[in-house]
């Protein structure tokens, strides 16, 4: 599909699709306590030192390294665990000069679909950094955002409202998660909710880096007409740790190639729309 059809698409599942839910996760709360210990470690750490840190056994440990294992997320070694280096997330100043040309043609896209006075949610993600940014000319658009970035770039122009999620600010994304952050997301309906992801993966389909990224974006697609993923064609079939297992939850995805067969299989499978940004 064409960059051009975008907002015929867009205007299509505005007038006649229903709101759709996205599944909250597929790990549990320990494997992701695990995950985030082995981040802050700088991707490797010992077993006992993980119980330590968790206050749990060493079994416990192990058990739930070796679900992770089996889903490719880490590698266990002797005394040890190693993130796959395919699923450890960059910092975000980083992700921002990745595919840098690829994410401005993807956002350009998204932001043609968008008019004056609409509605619009937009994550933490580095391509819907640049989103944000192909949107500084729109005005009187009303914005729900957990991204600091986002905010600062559309905030204070244009008469646009714009609802910072609270919450506290991490370090290394500016990104608000937290209880304060869902309510404010699941208080406020908007007309389109834009999600970047780490990954797309023929088996798994879209995955998240982080649970609470996940647990925002459920709750943003339930409070959205239509719900798009924006990802450049170096994500296709990578794997990070959160899967959005729930795919009936994506309306549109926006990328800037054709995806090998496999996931265009998968993306078949959902119904979801594949529009290719920059051809046409």
């Amino acid at each position: 599909m064409k960059c051009g059809v975008l907002a015929a698409v867009i205007c299509e599942l505005v007038d006649g699709r229903s709101k759709l839910k996205m599944n909250q996760k597929t790990t549990n709360q320990r494997e992701e306590e695990i995950l985030r210990e082995l981040q802050r470690a700088g991707g490797s750490c010992r077993v006992s030192a993980l119980a330590e840190q968790l206050s749990v056994s060493n079994e416990t440990i192990r058990r739930n390294v070796k679900t992770l294992e089996e889903r490719n997320v880490v590698r266990k070694v002797h005394g040890g665990v190693h993130l796959n280096e395919e699923v450890i997330e960059p910092p975000f100043e980083n992700r921002l000069s990745e595919q840098a040309d690829a994410k401005g043609i993807l956002a350009q896209a998204v932001a043609e679909t968008i008019s004056d006075g609409d509605s619009v949610f937009l994550d933490i993600g580095s391509t819907t950094a640049y989103v944000a940014q192909a949107l500084r000319n729109h005005s009187n658009l009303f914005v729900v955002t957990n991204s600091i970035f986002v905010a600062h770039t559309l905030s204070m122009r244009n008469n646009n409202r714009v609802f910072m999620a609270g919450g506290e600010l991490r370090a290394h994304d500016g990104g608000a998660f937290g209880a304060e952050a869902l309510d404010l997301v699941r208080r406020l309906n908007v007309q389109m909710a834009v999600f970047s992801v780490g990954a797309v993966n023929s088996e798994m389909g879209f995955m998240l880096h982080d649970l609470e990224e996940a647990n925002i974006a459920r709750v943003a697609a339930e409070n959205a007409q239509v719900s798009i993923v924006v990802a450049d064609s170096g994500k296709f079939n990578k794997r990070a740790p959160v899967s959005l297992d729930k795919m009936s939850a994506i309306d549109v995805f926006v990328t800037d190639c054709v995806p090998p067969v496999e996931i265009n299989a998968m993306l078949d499978k959902h119904e979801i729309e594949i529009v290719i940004a920059g051809q046409g």
